[in-house]
């Protein structure tokens, strides 16, 4: 029998029938990296993670947090929205609510939700993150790759900033530019969702 955790319940009908889709885990598709053209060992080696590492997310075997997902997003060179592109070929400007793509990572207890994004040339992107009771960004803060807006949609969530830690409830909002270590953690009885607006800075 699967065991599902507490969030798993609380994805929509349309998320639960999409089970062979390779989002469902939190998996990265190799052929992103392919198309970089960067082998196994040449990202680990950018990310620090070992290459079995990365190729048990790759088929599956193991589910990264937020911010390792953050780490190998950066250093593809790709946002973390390019990974739901890969699966969807065609752009569109409205995003239903029971029609969005998203990526389930059991080891941050979360899942975050595509609302929007402009095409690979953009370095804007949008979304929704689910964390819920236990869950946490990663095991440490982490720097923003981007320059993120924050709005605190339900519940409460613990914000470490360097060494500081505040939290944040349901209507606060926060602006982190980049740069900034971060670590987002869920240590209350109820989910907490967060909208995350992001926008990486383009190097002149």
């Amino acid at each position: 029998m699967e065991h599902k955790s507490d969030y798993g319940s609380r994805i929509s009908k349309n998320h639960e029938e999409k089970e062979h889709d390779w989002r469902k885990p939190g998996r990265i598709p190799p052929c992103l990296r392919e198309q970089h053209g960067v082998s196994l060992r040449a990202l680990a080696a950018h990310t620090g993670f070992s290459p079995s590492f990365l190729s048990q997310i790759e088929n599956g075997v193991c589910s990264p947090s937020i911010s390792s997902m953050e780490q190998i997003a950066n250093a593809l060179g790709v946002t973390l929205w390019q990974f739901f592109r890969v699966a969807d070929s065609a752009k569109v400007n409205i995003v239903r609510s029971d029609e969005r793509s998203y990526l389930r990572l059991e080891w941050s207890r979360a899942h975050i939700e595509a609302l929007g994004f402009l095409g690979d040339g953009s370095n804007f992107q949008a979304a929704m993150v689910e964390i819920n009771p236990g869950g946490q960004s990663g095991k440490h803060a982490t720097p923003s790759i981007h320059d993120e807006f924050a709005f605190i949609l339900e519940g409460q969530l613990i914000l470490a900033l360097q060494d500081v830690e505040q939290v944040l409830y349901h209507g606060d909002s926060i602006t982190i530019p980049t740069g900034i270590a971060r670590q987002w953690r869920n240590e209350s009885l109820a989910p907490a969702q967060i909208l995350i607006i992001s926008v990486k800075l383009s190097m002149a």
